[in-house]
């Protein structure tokens, strides 16, 4: 695929996730997708299906996710995006990280995606509630 497809693939896909529409976010991934936050010590997702469920489990407890594109590069099937998320939960806190995430394409989609972040400053920034619906969450919920 072109580097303009790649491109408007992930940012295809980054529009789905912040408006939480995980049909349309699926489409951009690739059948053997896998998904990893990198500084965290969990397995990680495989399958477009696993990558939902991984990610609603965050997503499910935000009323909103505002998301800023600072640079998005594209060079063959790799596509780089420097970008801040906010998180306004359910309970009104709101938290923002950057990200550095990387996205390796196959035939059009996605199919690595790994965040790079920086942990503690991010989670410091959760609401308690929050994180007691995050620590009942295993990887067998999404592997």
């Amino acid at each position: 695929m072109s580097i303009e497809q790649n491109r408007k693939t992930v940012e295809t896909m980054w529009e789905a996730l912040s408006a939480m529409d995980w049909d349309r976010m699926k489409a951009c991934l690739s059948d053997d997708i896998f998904y990893e936050d990198v500084p965290t010590e969990d397995e990680g997702a495989h399958g477009p299906e696993n990558v939902v469920k991984r990610l609603r489990i965050a997503f499910d407890q935000l009323v909103d996710h505002q998301h800023t594109v600072h640079h998005l590069v594209c060079e063959g099937d790799v596509v780089f995006l420097d970008h801040t998320e906010v998180w306004t939960f359910n309970t009104g806190e709101k938290a923002t990280n950057t990200f550095a995430t990387l996205h390796e394409m196959k035939d059009g989609k996605v199919s690595k995606w790994s965040d790079y972040w920086d942990v503690s400053g991010f989670v410091n920034q959760f609401p308690a509630t929050f994180l007691e619906v995050m620590a009942k969450a295993s990887e067998a919920d999404f592997a």
